[in-house]
């Protein structure tokens, strides 16, 4: 069953009160929590995600209007339905632009009320999908599709499946371009919380100074930037799945506060005081091996005993090669810039089923999206490889002109190919945030290597 969205309840009057209450609670959809008054409302809110919340705008001591402040500034992805007696134009305006989702009157028609919360939930996935795209740009957001037929492969789908029925943690191991990323969103998809938000943070590639606000949020003033309270991607993330990815990476400051939030599902935000529970399952991936990690006392074992409740080992693309033919034909289809596809000759195809692929998957799409730079007809060929294995160069068009085709192959291909390579590497180090270790890892070439060819092309490694 589909996890339930939290509902709040702000009215002083009982009787409406519980009759709001009776007819929520009998849906399954809701897990609903009533305040009599502002002042209760205020501590509910402080102490638990909600996903709507029904206020009434006239109360004593704390208004409705105090309340709704309140949620823009310290739960500003929850959406608020105005409910009132005094249904005029002037506070429907001013409760709007102060940021209510919608203003309805007493008494209520109950299918116009569902039909607004509803809308109201669209609207707070909306906001949270344009937060996570913003955070998330330089991932491959909504690419989900899982490609190969090898035994091992379809086992690990298989067990990614039946694990994705329960709510236990999982672990995801595996070299980098394995495609950890893409079982932790099957998990997600086949999971009861497959209505909710999937929230991907990469650990390694956010600073431990500012980790520890993004998964936790902070409060207005906790540091010298922090202009107004954040939300952090753990309440972004109730009621879903929450992907720590690299977490092997996360450091020692951070993961005592990690462990205890797995532990109990509390947190506090940066700079606050306030416990905040929220329901999220966790998953994570590491191209680590953590019992390694731990024996260096780089690792929590108590963490790593929490997040490996079910362990998932990801093959690397040397272990699974009768997938490289469906794969290249799936990212030569998927980066075509025309309608008229290219295909592997079959010394080209040969040529990829003998490579070791120390970049794994995500190597061999970007060394077949520079074969296609490279070729110049319908077909990639070995010399179309050449880059990244050193093949003989391609022979001349022509024997009878050798000067013109020596000065093309000198010229004209080997610029080409220093050209795209460039633009390869520069490409491939933005993507890994400039650290050589990944960039190198993901090409499939040494870091001395790597070293080189910067210094070669005379490329900027960021900031």
């Amino acid at each position: 069953m589909a996890k339930k969205y939290n509902l709040l309840i702000v009215d002083d009057e009982e009787t409406l009160r519980e009759l709001l209450e009776g007819e929520l609670a009998e849906s399954e959809e809701f897990d609903v929590d009533v305040a009599v008054d502002g002042g209760e409302a205020i501590n509910k809110i402080q102490a638990k995600v909600y996903d709507v919340i029904l206020l009434d705008i006239r109360m004593p001591r704390v208004s409705g209007i105090e309340v709704l402040k309140f949620v823009q500034e310290y739960s500003p992805t929850t959406q608020v339905i105005i409910l009132t007696n005094y249904a005029d134009v002037k506070t429907a305006i001013q409760t709007i632009k102060m940021g209510a989702y919608d203003f309805l009157a007493k008494p209520y028609d109950i299918d116009e009320l569902f039909n607004t919360i509803h809308r109201a939930i669209e609207r707070k996935q909306l906001f949270i999908d344009n937060k996570l795209m913003k955070n998330e740009l330089t991932r491959k957001a909504g690419n989900f599709e899982l490609i190969g037929k090898s035994p091992l492969f379809l086992k690990l789908v298989e067990s990614a499946t039946r694990f994705a029925e329960s709510d236990s943690f999982v672990l995801i191991q595996g070299a980098s371009g394995t495609g950890k990323e893409l079982i932790a969103n099957l998990i997600h998809r086949r999971s009861a919380r497959n209505n909710r938000p999937f929230v991907a943070v990469n650990c390694a590639s956010i600073p431990d100074t500012l980790l520890e606000s993004e998964l936790f949020g902070h409060e207005k003033g906790a540091f010298t930037n922090a202009v107004a309270t954040k939300q952090g991607l753990v309440e972004v993330a109730n009621g879903g799945t929450l992907f720590l990815d690299e977490v092997g990476d996360i450091s020692p400051a951070i993961q005592p506060k990690l462990l205890r939030f797995l532990e109990t599902g509390e947190f506090r935000r940066v700079g606050g005081t306030n416990l905040l529970t929220v329901d999220v399952r966790v998953l994570s991936a590491t191209n680590k091996d953590l019992r390694e990690e731990v024996h260096a006392g780089r690792f929590r074992e108590d963490l790593l005993y929490r997040l490996n409740a079910i362990t998932l080992r990801m093959p690397l693309l040397r272990e699974r090669k009768e997938d490289i033919p469906i794969l290249s034909e799936f990212f030569l289809r998927r980066k075509a810039k025309t309608k008229n596809l290219k295909k592997l000759t079959p010394p080209a195809l040969r040529l990829l089923m003998e490579y070791e692929w120390p970049g794994n998957v995500r190597e061999l799409e970007h060394v077949l999206e520079g074969a296609i730079l490279l070729s110049t007809g319908d077909e990639i060929e070995e010399v179309d490889l050449s880059m990244y294995f050193h093949r003989p160069e391609r022979p001349a068009a022509s024997p009878a002109s050798p000067a013109i085709a020596s000065q093309t192959d000198e010229e004209g291909n080997e610029g080409s190919l220093e050209d795209v390579e460039r633009l390869h590497i520069e490409r491939m180090l933005r993507e890994h945030n400039y650290s050589r270790t990944k960039t190198a890892d993901a090409l499939g070439i040494s870091k001395k290597t790597l070293y080189l060819k910067i210094k070669r092309y005379g490329l900027k490694v960021g900031e």
